[in-house]
């Protein structure tokens, strides 16, 4: 065992640089570990100024000076977020509001529309399984009419902390895009001199990364505006809340869209029960689906950063059990970072 133990050493830690890399990304692993919740903020900020990165090459690629780019990209940045928290965040709350306030009727129109099953599908349904499905239904609902209360009443702390999260954001990618280079230099200022292991491994991870995070943020947006207006176009209740939840739902591959589906369906059953309406909006949204998995994914990401959807799945349960909701929404750049590595950590 030792000595399987001391080739292995001897064959991935045989340079002084693979052994500094190791100790590097365990202490970072470890700082995050600890002060996970506390850097929400900044990762928010980073994955932000990625995203404006990109809008900023295109203005310099037009022959805008590059201080005007940075002006000019975040003034759209500060006006898109800005809009984003006057004008969508309140309507998708009191659309949040409304179905907590509708949940007792739409509980009983479902179980109404449910009750209808067993005469048209009389061998496939039973009026016991109605039975149990309606229980259930209603035991849900009061699960969730009661989270609802005591989230407004006892999530007083955290709204204050999202809120001044939210103000800390924008100063954040501010400084992030107009001191990048001075950033980057300092913290690379800790690291050795000659370093062509870890130059390596920064390349690929910039490259991918970039490429991840401006798809993701394109992705969001299309999926989760056309959602929104296919919603729209059939009068479908919370369509706001439900296409927001969409959009952001294509963060989370396969996990995401599986369960954000849930909800679309039990809102256009209860409101169009099994009627044309229904079936038309499924078909829409299935289309819709298939569309952003079949043509627009494969339009925003490279292959660099194809990764199998088995590792992406193991990696949402692996970083969303370690570091909560945090590490759900981070999982694939840290399953990108740790490809990254395996790809180019040498090999004696």
């Amino acid at each position: 065992m030792i000595e399987i133990f001391k080739k292995w050493v001897g064959r991935y830690l045989a340079q002084e640089e693979s052994l500094i890399l190791l100790f590097l990304l365990l202490g970072i692993a470890l700082f995050f570990s600890m002060l996970g919740s506390v850097l929400v903020p900044v990762l928010t900020g980073v994955v932000l100024a990625y995203v404006m990165q990109g809008v900023i090459n295109q203005l310099q690629r037009a022959r805008i000076p590059s201080r005007w780019s940075m002006i000019i990209t975040y003034l759209l940045f500060l006006g898109g977020f800005v809009g984003f928290f006057l004008f969508l965040m309140p309507r998708i709350w009191r659309q949040l509001s409304s179905l907590y306030n509708d949940l007792p009727g739409l509980s009983e129109r479902l179980g109404t529309t449910l009750g209808l099953l067993p005469e048209q599908f009389p061998l496939l349904i039973s009026e016991r399984q109605i039975s149990v499905w309606v229980n259930l239904l209603s035991d849900q609902a009061a699960e969730l009419g009661q989270w609802f209360l005591s989230a407004s009443l006892s999530q007083l702390p955290v709204l204050l902390t999202v809120l001044a999260y939210t103000l800390l954001v924008p100063i954040l990618v501010f400084f992030l895009l107009k001191d990048k280079e001075q950033l980057l230099d300092y913290f690379l200022g800790f690291l050795p001199e000659d370093r062509p292991l870890m130059d390596r491994i920064g390349n690929e991870l910039s490259g991918q990364m970039e490429n991840y995070v401006r798809g993701k943020f394109v992705e969001l947006i299309i999926a989760g505006l056309v959602t929104y207006l296919l919603f729209a176009f059939f009068d479908l209740n919370y369509a706001a809340l439900l296409g927001f939840l969409v959009g952001v739902s294509v963060i989370i591959p396969y996990l995401g869209i599986a369960a954000v589906t849930v909800p679309v369906v039990v809102v256009a059953l209860m409101q169009f029960g099994l009627s044309g309406d229904f079936f038309y909006l499924m078909i829409g949204y299935l289309v819709i689906q298939a569309l952003d998995g079949l043509l627009l994914v494969p339009l925003l990401f490279s292959e660099a950063n194809n990764l199998h959807p088995l590792a992406i799945i193991l990696a949402v349960l692996i970083f969303g059990s370690w570091f909560g909701l945090a590490g759900v929404f981070f999982a694939i750049p840290l399953a990108i970072l740790i490809k990254a590595l395996i790809g180019a950590w040498p090999r004696a």
